[in-house]
């Protein structure tokens, strides 16, 4: 189901919230949505818009379609399309926990860090990296770049 900025508040307390861009989706995703899923509460997909996929590469699938690719995955029961930034939709939803790959631990930005402190938000950080979009995008790029020669 997507669910509006407006609606998130009443789900507060009560989902665990993963992030990310999901351009392009990949293994390594379904494993992380998996094992959030795994944590016993329901899960919400934060789905980052296109205006914030763009500051890293031209979205390969707008954030409609990407959204609701997410949100026909089974392990996730929640998704939003977040047209903010990541502390606005902590603060505004409130979730029971906020999970991160394992390569996010101890590079949260302190203003994540503070709010899910200050809110009771957990943090969890779950070891489930399998590849990157970013590397997926690279390794591309430098195929194309390389047929192409």
């Amino acid at each position: 189901m997507i669910l509006s900025f407006d609606e998130l508040p009443r789900h507060a307390g009560c989902v665990a919230m993963v992030d990310g861009a999901f351009d392009p989706l990949h293994a390594g995703h379904i494993a992380y949505f998996k094992a959030a899923a795994e944590l016993g509460t329901p899960l919400l997909c934060n789905v980052a818009s296109d205006l914030y996929v763009a500051t890293k590469h031209p979205p390969l699938l707008p954030e409609a379609q990407r959204g609701a690719v997410v949100d026909a995955i089974r392990y996730i029961d929640f998704t939003h399309i977040n047209q903010f930034d990541t502390e606005t939709i902590l603060s505004h939803l409130r979730p029971k926990y906020y999970v991160k790959g394992k390569d996010w631990d101890g590079r949260l930005p302190p203003q994540q860090v503070d709010i899910c402190g200050r809110l009771g938000i957990g943090i969890v950080y779950l070891d489930t990296m399998h590849d990157s979009s970013s590397r997926l995008l690279q390794r591309f790029a430098a195929q194309t770049h390389h047929g192409a020669a």
